[in-house]
């Protein structure tokens, strides 16, 4: 499902944006915690998606692409554990922005563990997509050099 590729990074930028750009968060609004959400709810379903799609497809044993599918099986199953935390942040800083009775400490909190959430849930977006890039291209590009195999 590409509208996970385009929804987790989303939703992990403008969590990240929103702890530093009060302007910004201030236009989102509601939108952070729903991106969020969207994008929680997007991971289990893409995750089942392509455990279908492995069963379909399926190389069998220890070649060299079943190796790489798994790879890539084995990081997207790490996903979950980096949205979710993103939504729990997005929906505190979402409430502590209506309040004005929140401290400065919280607010430094919440911000730091957005922009940490935001960036981490970055980079396994990025870990995940490159190693199922690696696994569809096996076979057809060699992966150490970026040159196109030969069929000849």
């Amino acid at each position: 499902m590409h509208a996970t590729v385009v929804m987790v990074p989303t939703a992990a930028f403008v969590v990240a944006l929103s702890s530093i750009y009060p302007r910004f968060r201030s236009w989102i609004g509601v939108g952070m915690p729903i991106i969020s959400v969207i994008a929680l709810i997007l991971v289990p379903l893409t995750t089942a998606s392509g455990d279908k799609l492995k069963d379909h497809i399926d190389p069998g044993g220890s070649s060299q692409v079943a190796k790489l599918i798994h790879h890539h099986e084995d990081l997207a199953g790490t996903l979950l554990w980096f949205v979710i935390p993103l939504v729990v942040v997005a929906l505190a800083a979402y409430v502590l922005q209506r309040r004005s009775d929140v401290g400065m400490g919280v607010t430094a909190v919440v911000a730091v563990l957005s922009i940490g959430l935001g960036a981490a849930t970055m980079v396994d977006v990025a870990l995940i997509g490159h190693a199922g890039a690696k696994a569809a291209w096996a076979g057809q590009v060699d992966l150490d050099h970026g040159r196109a195999t030969s069929s000849q």
